[in-house]
């Protein structure tokens, strides 16, 4: 689409000879431009959807440019439209950009002064039918349940999708790229029940969790007597994972020996089991996954150099959740519904989602999906504030606006305004004052204070109170 000579452009202006002049132009520069001079019949011919930009005066009879750029985009939201306007009518102009158009060219001008905008136009009209193709191509993925659904249409999280779409019907390696948390796992699931293997067993296995002798035992079994308490044979997950894939988590975590055995499944296919001498073969798709730099590992000695350059065919990197901050609001939402504790789903007040939004994650996505779980545990009538969230997160938590000092608690006294109390002083004395008139009652001096309950210790720890246990509740 970012080719002129596929794009079409429909240009509408009353000024016969500015119209034919301009479509003249754009087909030597090799646009094919349809010049029309009724911009009635220009939202007729925009009903077909065959147009990449519009461009359109914005002073004419019967309708204006504003008028045929809404119909333009009721038609088709991704065209790209731009107005022409004289210098009395940059006011409208500015008001067609509220309503959808791309930009605006004061008239007169030359061709070579709306080329360039033109271009422009043309790209932004190929990444809005890109993000169009690639939200089809999201909601069309099958997934084992909502719980493993890719969420997020960030552009990091965007690309995500362009290489799974690119790679999933493949049987080609792939190497999952990211830090620990991304969600590397989730890719595997996406790749393989997007594959013609979907219908045969995805299995998984963890490295950094297995020594050596029995990792090998795993993924390719075992003779009866190959070892002490090798009772029985045993099937690895090479044959379990017969005409399926195989995810093969923290990678980098092998041995040198498991490397090189690992090596020769994926050149030819073959592998031995442990203490067997039989040739086995394996139509497996391997998916492998890395949290350490391979290249770095490689160079180290630590990774073999011809292990590396078999996995890393074809790379999905997996960016850190600070990274697509815009995100983590529908990661919120999905958390909320497929990790839902209690029959009731719970809600988050803006200050808390702000919270969330600003925390850097160095857990990513794993760690946003444990704190949602534990402030669902601790919100109260299914609000989660930032009352509900670490200590680690609401230290970074956006300022909130000031609000007004609390009334006192009914029946205490009120602090006299002085300059001599200092704001933590006066905030003591409301503090102290609740529990009095309650007794020590923690959860109505709360409803008194206006604050929850886990708000109250904290102020009860930071101002090292002890609830007045003799003084009797207020009536």
């Amino acid at each position: 689409m970012s080719d002129p000579k596929r794009a079409k452009v429909l240009v509408v202006d009353d000024e016969v000879e500015l119209m034919r002049a301009l479509c003249d132009g754009l087909a030597g520069h090799g646009f094919a431009g349809t010049g029309l001079t009724d911009p009635r019949e220009a939202v007729e011919a925009l009903k077909g959807g065959d147009f990449d930009i519009l461009l359109t005066d914005l002073m004419m009879p019967h309708m204006d440019g504003i008028q045929v750029l809404k119909a333009a985009l009721a038609e088709d939201p991704n065209l790209v439209g731009i107005v022409m306007t004289g210098h009395g009518t940059i006011p409208t102009a500015v008001e067609a950009m509220k309503v959808g158009a791309y930009d605006y060219v004061l008239k007169p001008f030359k061709l070579q002064a709306i080329l360039p905008v033109l271009h422009r136009g043309l790209e932004l009209r190929r990444l809005r039918l890109e993000n169009v193709r690639l939200r089809q191509y999201l909601e069309s993925l099958e997934f084992e349940s909502s719980r493993y659904t890719l969420v997020g249409t960030s552009a990091a999280m965007r690309r995500v999708t362009q290489l799974i779409e690119k790679v999933a019907a493949t049987d080609a390696t792939v190497l999952v790229r990211g830090a620990s948390g991304t969600g590397k796992e989730l890719v595997a699931r996406a790749l393989h029940h997007n594959s013609s293997r979907k219908d045969r067993p995805l299995v998984t296995i963890n490295c950094a969790a297995m020594q050596e002798t029995l990792l090998e035992s795993e993924l390719f079994g075992h003779e009866k007597g190959a070892f002490t308490g090798a009772v029985a044979a045993k099937r690895g997950l090479f044959e379990v994972a017969e005409g399926g894939t195989l995810f093969i988590d923290e990678v980098a975590e092998m041995s040198p020996g498991m490397q090189a055995k690992l090596l020769r499944v994926l050149e030819n296919g073959c592998y031995r089991k442990v203490g067997g001498t039989a040739e086995h073969t394996a139509d497996v798709r391997v998916i492998a996954a890395t949290n350490k730099p391979l290249e770095d590992e490689q160079r180290a000695g630590r990774f073999r150099e011809d292990l590396f350059y078999r996995l890393n065919v074809f790379t999905i990197p997996l960016p850190d959740l600070k990274e697509r901050r815009e995100d983590i609001p529908a990661l919120v939402e999905h958390f909320l519904t497929t990790r839902q504790l209690g029959k009731v789903r719970c809600a988050v007040e803006p200050e808390a989602l702000a919270a969330l939004v600003a925390y850097d994650w160095p857990g990513n996505v794993r760690e946003l999906a444990n704190v949602i779980e534990r402030a669902q545990i601790l919100a109260e009538n299914h609000r989660i504030t930032l009352d509900d969230l670490p200590e680690s997160i609401t230290a970074k938590a956006p300022p909130s606006p000031p609000e007004p000092a609390p009334a006192p608690p009914p029946g205490a006294t009120p602090v006299p305004p002085t300059t001599t109390l200092t704001l933590r002083e006066v905030e003591r004395r409301h503090v102290e004052a609740a529990l009095r008139l309650t007794g020590g009652n923690k959860l109505r001096a709360a409803k008194a204070l206006g604050v929850s309950r886990r708000a109250l210790y904290r102020l009860i720890d930071k101002h090292r109170l002890e609830p007045a246990a003799d003084a009797p509740p207020a009536p």
